[in-house]
């Protein structure tokens, strides 16, 4: 996290995701751009009188044109965007006494764009501008709308199972017939100009074929031999299954596949009786799995989910950006769901077992199992959850490493580079590591000085950063390298 009262972070911190320099010249129409795409994203904070260089040229003279950039947020983003205002003081390039000023951009639900129609996205350090389908999914994902709502083009009562409906409707208790349901319930089926319209949470939840519209609406499972994926003539599939079918039968015949694929270990335990546990707790993956076929964009019609099995870990990826405000940092306290029609049907059938609680759930059961935290990620419009088991982290204590030795020639042995304690805790926090890990790590006890003199330099150089940004206190709290 960037310490925005710090001129010198200011100055010299790369510009990234939540953070960006510019002068104090900009115009408030190009100004506009760069907040739409922060609310539209992560948020972040904009230092106004620094320029790309690092040059402080600050704001004083300038105080028309900075009254009409205050307004920027106001005036060309559409809806408005919610901006806190802050003014530095500085000692600019001149050596002269001046200011600059801070405009931090909150992260919004709704979708924003500028006088001429443009939505723009934070991406990396680049403010990008939208094309239809971005925005159409950046819309959905901030629940403005839900394609889960969208008629189906095409089809009918044909394609409705009837016969599934009308056992869902017993299952909930529902005692008219499955088409009443369809037709009084959720807007499954409405009438527009006379004529019926299916929506797309009908056809995923209650379609006969629902792959016949939502061609790419499935889940593949890829096992690979070893720890990563590899191409080619080194190609290490051994394993490549996909599943079609409504949304229970992909989350069932998924499910109880993968149960198959992950080992089990079985020991002698403490009482003189043998005990066998799998090598990734049941929920855990049960739960990524899950999550993909509920949280999924089925907006996105060129890709499907995927489950990537490895030696030490699994992989989900699942089409969609984050849902609504929620963000790695936060995913533990933040809930929404993307599709509500979906998951309310997967809660009836006991797969989704308490609203919003799942994702804490998964981090508690992975730490009781002794394993490292899950790892969200996302890259444009994909996200990728993974779990690891014990393999990873012995390989993270031990990595194994071959020389390469000739034939006849003593190995030839490379001398060792001593790290500093700063590259030391970086290189440990490739995962996430709480404080006590890290004093632990440099063999110090005064926990004081390791925050003063390694933590906050750090976290406000912006190589570090919290995994639990909007509460820095929080018991749960770790730090990652970026």
């Amino acid at each position: 996290m960037l310490d925005i009262t710090n001129i010198e972070n200011l100055r010299f911190s790369t510009e990234r995701q939540i953070f960006d320099r510019k002068s104090a010249k900009i115009d408030a129409k190009s100004l506009a751009i760069h907040i739409i795409a922060f609310a539209n994203a992560d948020g972040g904070d904009l230092a106004i009188g620094i320029e790309d260089n690092g040059d402080i040229t600050g704001i004083d003279g300038h105080e028309a044109h900075i009254n009409e950039l205050l307004r920027a947020p106001f005036d060309y983003c559409i809806p408005s965007v919610n901006v806190d205002t802050h003014i530095l003081d500085c000692m600019d390039s001149n050596g002269e006494t001046n200011h600059i000023l801070i405009l931090h951009v909150y992260p919004s639900a709704q979708l924003h764009a500028n006088q001429a129609d443009e939505a723009f996205y934070r991406v990396g350090d680049k403010s990008k501008k939208m094309n239809f389908e971005q925005r159409t999914r950046l819309m959905y994902a901030k629940g403005g709308r839900y394609f889960e709502d969208v008629p189906v083009r095409d089809a009918t009562l044909e394609d409705i199972d009837l016969d599934f409906v009308k056992e869902y409707t017993q299952k909930i208790g529902y005692r008219k017939s499955p088409l009443e349901y369809l037709r009084g319930n959720k807007d499954f089926i409405v009438t527009r100009n006379g004529q019926e319209e299916i929506s797309g949470a009908a056809i995923l939840l209650f379609g006969k074929n629902p792959q016949r519209f939502f061609q790419r609406a499935r889940v593949r499972f890829i096992r690979y031999e070893g720890t990563e994926a590899k191409v080619g003539t080194e190609m290490n599939v051994i394993k490549d299954v996909i599943f079609e079918g409504k949304i229970l039968d992909m989350v069932c015949k998924s499910t109880e596949f993968v149960k198959g694929q992950i080992k089990e270990h079985t020991f002698l335990g403490p009482n003189g009786r043998f005990v066998t546990i799998p090598e990734l707790p049941e929920f855990c993956w049960t739960e990524l799995i899950v999550n993909a076929i509920g949280h999924r964009d089925y907006s996105i019609s060129g890709t499907d989910i995927q489950i990537k099995l490895f030696d030490d870990h699994l992989t989900v990826e699942s089409p969609g950006t984050l849902p609504g405000l929620v963000r790695t940092s936060n995913i533990r306290e933040i809930h929404f769901s993307r599709n509500p029609k979906i998951f309310e049907f997967l809660h009836e059938y006991e797969y989704v077992k308490e609203f919003g609680e799942g994702v804490d759930r998964l981090y508690r059961e992975m730490a009781a199992a002794g394993l490292p935290e899950p790892e969200y990620r996302m890259v444009e419009f994909m996200l990728y959850a993974t779990i690891k088991n014990q393999k990873w982290v012995e390989n993270q204590k031990s990595p194994q490493v071959t020389p390469q030795v000739a034939p006849q020639v003593a190995p030839q042995v490379a001398p060792q580079v001593k790290l500093t304690n700063e590259e030391k805790l970086l290189a440990f926090c490739a995962v996430p590591r709480s404080q006590t890990e890290m004093i632990k790590l440099l063999g110090l006890s005064d926990r004081k000085h390791f925050k003063e003199k390694y933590l906050k330099p750090l976290l406000a150089s912006g190589r570090l950063v919290m995994t639990v940004p909007d509460k820095p206190n929080s018991r749960n709290q770790k730090y990652i390298k970026v």
